[in-house]
This record gives structure tokens, sequence and C-alpha cells, in this order.
């Protein structure tokens, strides 16, 4: 009985650890995002949105959950003519990120490592594989709390046994608490 009651004041005093080591302060981000890319066969824009959630680990350092999703069509030339499919990519990430204020602006980088999920209906084809896009922006600030996000990112897919570059490019509002 004596362990049992050992292990439970414990594990409190990790919980309570935990709950001291959460973030105060940080952001919500959701937008527009365009990503422009694909293969040396197939290139296209792919629109839709993206959505982060950024927790301050300390000052200058959070660490970011950035989720999005873009949908269009790939126009894919073959030998008999072009092939059209529609697309979606479905990106979950996270990493960290570092920025700093700077008067009613707020210029930041990442880096970020997840995975990607590529669907196309049309052909019957999905398929998840790594991601990650190094980027930043910079956020400015409306009024207290609100800001407008202008935000660029090298995104890297690996779909089809292959390397995707892309270029995403997100804006819309952050909240800041």
């Amino acid at each position: 009985m004596q362990k049992l009651g050992t292990v439970v004041f414990a594990l409190f005093l990790l919980t309570a650890a935990g709950v001291a080591q959460v973030p105060t302060a940080g952001n919500v981000f959701f937008g527009y995002s365009l990503n422009h890319g694909g293969t040396g066969v197939s290139s296209g824009n792919l629109n839709g949105w993206e959505a982060s959630f950024e927790g301050r680990v300390v000052p200058h350092i959070g660490m970011v959950a950035d989720f999005g999703e873009t949908y269009g069509t790939f126009v894919v030339p073959f030998q008999f003519g072009n092939f059209s499919s529609s697309t979606r990519v479905m990106t979950y990430m996270f990493g960290p990120r570092v920025s700093v204020r700077v008067g009613r602006i707020r210029p930041f980088a990442h880096i970020l490592i997840g995975a990607g999920h590529l669907s196309q209906p049309d052909v019957d084809y999905a398929e998840t594989d790594f991601a990650d896009a190094i980027g930043g922006g910079v956020d400015f600030r409306l009024i207290p709390m609100v800001h407008w996000r202008v935000q660029a990112d090298d995104l890297q897919t690996r779909f089809n046994g292959g390397r995707q570059d892309n270029t995403r490019i997100s804006t819309g509002v952050a909240l800041h608490f």
C-alpha cells in the first residue's frame, strides 16, 4: 500500500510540473493558402487553407503545430495528350519558431517537419509520406491581440517516390494571447 501511495504522489508531482510548463503566451492563425509546385512532369496551383497554433516555450522561441489543406487540378502530360486530375494535399507539421517583436510587427522563421497526404479521387490514388517546410513571415498588429499574417514557406513533399518542391504562401488573421 505504501508503494501505491508513493507512485500516486510521484505522478501528482509530475503532473503539476507538466502543467507548470504549459505556455502562457502564443497565437492561433487561420487563413488562405496558395500552394504552387509539383514535379518536373506536372505542376500547378492548389488553393485552400492553413491553420497553426503556437505556444511560447521561452520569450523568443515557440513550438508550432501547423495544419493545411489545398485542392485543385494538376495537368499531367502523357504521350497521347494531357490528363487532368483533381488533387487534394493535406499537411500536418510541427516544429520550432523563432520570433521577435519590433513595434507593431513580429517577424518570424520556422522549421516544420511532419507528413503530407495526397489524394487524387479521379484515379483512385492516395498516399501519405514525409513533408517539411522551411520559411517564415510577419505578423502586423491591427488592434491589440489581432494581427494580420503574411507567410511564405518552401514546402517539400515526397509523394510517388520523388521529391516535390512547392512554394506555399498564406495570409490571414492571427490572434495573439
